[in-house]
């Protein structure tokens, strides 16, 4: 079977499914965060032009049905003087899936983060992975366990975006014909590659537009992936990695928080989320 992703209007606008009329962002020259969309919308626009074959079934683009809490998102934390991008592979269906957010465990994204608005639904929903949005009630362990480490060290999310901003790679969810979420690594060779050249692109129109001075790979793939994409197409900015939160990791399970903290203080991270430093206005 041939699954196509779920399309955008003809002038670019994310479709919504039933979740109600897309909110296209508004170009503001110059800012960070509206070359961050336009960099966003760019690629859903490119992404609808691919097919996937089994064992892909279902296909959710949260930049579509979620796109009121994603901007929401984006605005309120995209800034200009941030120098370190954080980068997952893609989407969590407890996570991003549902709020729009990059690691985006409902609790952290709703008492931390503070992020507020509607969503929608994808166009072909399977029937046991429903989008509840901001009211699901599952949680994500690695969002939990991502954003948890940045709250303790910085208290407030202004000190955390101050310097630094949280992207994924890939905009999608996989999922098969029985609800199992697929990992990028799980599509068929040909398609995957496709789908992450556009996505490559996309990474280094975002990592210009950001004008960050280092990448880092949450986990091993999206490290890789990252340092090849950059490199190949001359963006001359820093590759770095941490472990990936991920309870499918063994090794996250026996402490990720002390282990992310120790790398972070390597890559002099640590010293630039002190929660005792001037917030950003």
């Amino acid at each position: 079977m041939i699954t196509d992703i779920p399309s955008v209007s003809e002038d670019g606008t994310p479709s919504h499914g039933d979740g109600g009329e897309a909110r296209t962002p508004e170009p503001v020259t110059g800012t960070p965060s509206s070359r961050f969309l336009q960099a966003e919308l760019e690629l859903t626009a490119h992404l609808r032009g691919l097919r996937f074959s089994d064992p892909v079934r279902y296909i959710y683009n949260p930049l579509e049905y979620a796109w009121e809490t994603h901007r929401c998102y984006v605005d309120k934390y995209c800034r200009a003087g941030q120098t370190i991008l954080f980068l997952g592979m893609n989407p969590g269906p407890f996570g991003m899936a549902q709020t729009g957010v990059p690691f985006g465990e409902v609790r952290s994204v709703i008492n931390w983060l503070k992020i507020t608005g509607e969503v929608g639904h994808p166009d072909d929903e399977h029937p046991k992975r429903r989008i509840t949005g901001l009211a699901c009630t599952r949680s994500e362990v690695s969002g939990a366990r991502f954003w948890g480490v940045f709250k303790e060290l910085c208290g407030e999310p202004d000190v955390f975006f101050k310097h630094c901003f949280v992207h994924n790679l890939c905009p999608l969810v996989f999922m098969s014909a029985s609800g199992k979420n697929l990992t990028l690594p799980e599509l068929p060779a040909a398609e995957r590659e496709a789908l992450l050249r556009l996505c490559d692109s996309a990474l280094c129109q975002v990592v210009k537009a950001l004008n960050v001075s280092m990448v880092i790979g949450v986990g091993k793939v999206a490290e890789q992936r990252a340092r090849r994409a950059l490199s190949e197409a001359g963006v001359s900015v820093r590759v770095e990695g941490i472990m990936h939160p991920s309870p499918r990791n063994p090794l996250a399970n026996r402490g990720w928080e002390d282990v992310a903290k120790t790398k972070l203080a390597e890559l002099g991270v640590l010293s630039l989320l002190n929660m005792n430093e001037p917030s950003a206005s």
